[in-house]
């Protein structure tokens, strides 16, 4: 079968389809994957065809509408700022998927970014599509919506915030959902409507996100997708020489943050670390972190997080949804500075999980704060202890055993 994986947003959101794209193609399927230009390599080199969707996500993070993005965090605004960042491409988006699709496809599975379109597309095309979430998004008693920046407004308000936010956030695509249908000659339907029936497979593990009762049951829990590795990829040896000479050190990195004032950001980080007294990985990431090698300091660039966080004594990350997923697999304590988004709802489960002492947000990073934080970290043995035994367990899940299931009950053999 013919399957297309259609994805977009940042790094994060396209590298856990590489490997599970590499699964599919193992059960004896043609796998490509739609996604920016920025991410070809990558699933070139996992073997998996690429098929290009417009739009740079770098370029739209480092607008001036993706700056305000930053700055809203999370909560009411962030939704009000997603809307008019996502207004301005999600057109093309469609008209992408659609181009995508029309290469050659028998199953269309999407992401969160490209359901709503995804489906649209699926319908034209009369092929079935399936939906696979990195963030629980669906409403729930459970739990207060991921981009709401709380842990909970008690059950019947987290249900009620729920279809709030989906409602808000349905807006975002319905003027493009409202236009591609058109383009494609189908009727009008709500993006609501759409939904009601449409499976939807989420890649975390039910040891870090239980799926909540009352789920309907199209909505299911897959365990992780973790990224393909990348063949014949090795250390540099400025890497090696740093990690052999001293303790482990501590990895900084903040992933597709495009953060306004890099400079002040890197700044604060390397004070943090001389007050902590650690060894310091700074990865340089999207927003282009800069500092002087030294003893005791080492830039990095794009390092694969399943090689890297292991020798690594903490891991602080932005709680982007694959950082927090690469760091619970490596068993290694953490350190979030949660900046928008989903971002606060991962950093509280891992709090949650007791394998960080709590999160630093970003729009309250201090040295004094963020040293005090590895400190807790380093100096307890219990967060190192419960790591690795959360990494013990998510070693014995399949995330991709579902999907693959999923996939075999639309094929035309199933």
């Amino acid at each position: 079968m013919r399957i297309l994986i259609a994805t977009a947003g940042s790094r994060g959101d396209v590298a856990p389809f590489t490997g599970l794209g590499v699964r599919l193609r193992a059960a004896g399927h043609q796998v490509a994957v739609a996604t920016h230009d920025t991410f070809a390599e990558s699933v070139r080199a996992a073997g998996l065809e690429f098929r290009p969707l417009p739009v740079d996500p770098r370029a739209a993070l480092a607008s001036a509408e993706g700056q305000r993005l930053l700055r809203a965090g999370h909560g009411p605004w962030v939704v009000l700022q997603l809307l008019r960042l996502g207004r301005t491409f999600m057109p093309a988006l469609g008209d992408g998927i659609a181009d995508a699709t029309a290469l050659g496809t028998d199953l269309l599975l999407t992401t969160s970014t490209t359901s709503a379109l995804g489906q649209v597309v699926a319908e034209a095309a009369g092929i079935p599509s399936i939906s696979l979430f990195l963030q629980p998004l669906a409403p729930t008693r459970e739990f207060a919506p991921a981009i709401s920046g709380f842990r909970s407004f008690g059950r019947p308000a987290n249900l009620l915030a729920g279809h709030a936010t989906e409602a808000a956030t349905d807006q975002l695509f319905a003027p493009a959902v409202r236009a591609l249908r058109r383009r494609l000659g189908l009727p009008p339907l709500g993006i609501g409507r759409a939904r009601r029936n449409h499976p939807v497979l989420h890649g975390f593990s039910p040891r870090v996100v239980p799926r909540p009762a009352d789920w309907h049951p199209r909505l299911d829990v897959a365990g992780y997708w973790w990224p393909a590795e990348r063949p014949g990829w090795q250390p540099p040896a400025r890497l090696l020489d740093f990690l052999a000479a001293g303790p482990a050190p501590v990895f900084v990195g903040f992933g597709s943050l495009v953060v306004p004032d890099p400079a002040r950001l890197a700044t604060t980080v390397l004070a943090a670390a001389r007050t902590a007294g650690v060894r310091l990985l700074l990865q340089a990431g999207w927003s282009e972190l800069a500092a002087e090698d030294s003893d005791t300091v080492l830039i990095i660039g794009d390092t694969p997080h399943e090689w890297l966080f292991p020798r690594t004594a903490i891991v602080v990350h932005h709680a982007g949804a694959g950082t927090t997923a690469a760091a619970l697999r490596s068993g290694t304590p953490t350190v979030p500075v949660p900046a928008q988004l989903d971002a606060p709802f991962w950093a509280d489960r891992l709090t949650m999980l007791g394998v960080s002492p709590g999160p630093v947000p970003l729009r309250g990073l201090t040295a004094t704060r963020l040293a005090a934080a590895l400190r807790l970290a380093l100096d307890d043995p219990g967060y190192r202890a419960r790591a690795r035994a959360v990494a013990a367990a998510l070693a014995t899940e399949d995330g991709a055993a579902k999907v693959l299931t999923a996939v075999e009950r639309v094929s035309p053999s199933g």
